[in-house]
């Protein structure tokens, strides 16, 4: 076993750089362990990524990889792991900065991985550690939603937002999920009290929230107004064609004014693998699969979640 199938990109650009060659699998240090991928997610970080708005994380030499999360079988242990063994069903994500799960094999540091559901087949669990642990860190750490308060989540229907509507529920909110039209249904399914198209409703009629998810990153001033006194707004994305402007609106607003907006980058470790594993286990959290690709198809797979209308994830199936 000395090459796997990897996806990787020569340049810059559109998902039509994407391509699928043989790389070296990688060999663990004594404190990692090699897990035999079965499946992937695609997010929106690899999108811009892909697109090279995120230089200053991937640099420019290439070929470069992509892939943030993965559900798979631990193949090999490295000599000092405890607590991990062969074979074990497991779910993680790659350290901050890091590309390239969305190959046969990822090396990395148990911290960064937890044991899959019991039960949960891997390429629908594939679907749920970036987009879960975001949902708990935004809405359980960030937010510290109550039982009884009102949650707005915008872009409801997608990854984090999917997610995040079923954990608001379980948390005891009020859920008003904001999604398309044609997905509102979708969006009550899961839990949401209010399903709303953002197409046609103003956000003068939506009233004011405790709490407001941002997954979209447009209008972040618009909707902090929305904000009840004490509310909390979290914000996931930013406006990729203003980029500059809303990273520095988002940075101010954390410290001035009485309604902040919090916001955060994504490093989760085991323990939050652990209680997302939980939340699944216990039926507050189900996955939300669009679509299963090849990985061949990891160009198409970009391609429509850059169309947008997304129901939860695309999920790159591989082993």
């Amino acid at each position: 076993m000395n090459d796997m199938r990897a996806a990787l990109y020569d340049s810059f650009g559109s998902p039509e750089v994407l391509y699928v060659s043989k790389v070296p699998v990688p060999a663990p240090e004594h404190d990692e362990v090699l897990v035999r991928v079965h499946a992937v997610s695609v997010n929106g970080a690899e999108l811009h990524g892909r697109a090279g708005r995120m230089r200053p994380v991937t640099g420019r030499r290439f070929p470069q990889r992509t892939g943030l999360d993965f559900a798979g079988e631990v193949n090999a242990v490295g000599a000092t792991v405890t607590g991990v063994r062969e074979g074990d069903r497991v779910w993680g994500i790659l350290p901050r900065g890091r590309f390239g799960s969305a190959a046969e094999y990822v090396a990395v540091h148990p911290r960064q991985l937890s044991p899959a559901p019991a039960g949960l087949p891997l390429v629908q669990a594939a679907s749920l550690p970036a987009t879960g642990t975001t949902a708990i860190t935004a809405l359980r750490g960030k937010a510290r939603l109550k039982p009884g308060e009102r949650l707005l989540v915008r872009g409801a229907s997608g990854g984090a937002g999917s997610a995040a509507v079923q954990l608001g529920k379980a948390l005891g909110a009020h859920v008003t999920a904001l999604a398309g039209p044609r997905n509102l249904d979708f969006v009550r399914d899961l839990g949401a009290d209010e399903a709303l198209s953002y197409t046609t409703t103003r956000l003068s009629d939506l009233g004011t929230f405790d709490v407001i998810l941002d997954t979209v990153g447009t209008l972040h001033s618009a909707y902090r107004k929305l904000l009840a006194p004490g509310g909390r707004m979290v914000a996931i994305a930013f406006d990729t064609e203003n980029f500059l402007l809303s990273l520095s609106y988002i940075l101010a607003s954390t410290l001035h004014g009485p309604r902040r907006v919090r916001f955060f980058s994504g490093n989760p470790r085991h323990e939050l693998f652990a209680e997302l594993t939980r939340y699944v286990e216990t039926g507050a959290i189900r996955p939300t699969v669009d679509t299963v690709h090849p990985l061949a198809g990891i160009g198409a797979a970009h391609r429509a979640l850059e169309a947008g209308g997304v129901r939860g994830k695309h999920v790159i199936q591989i082993a």
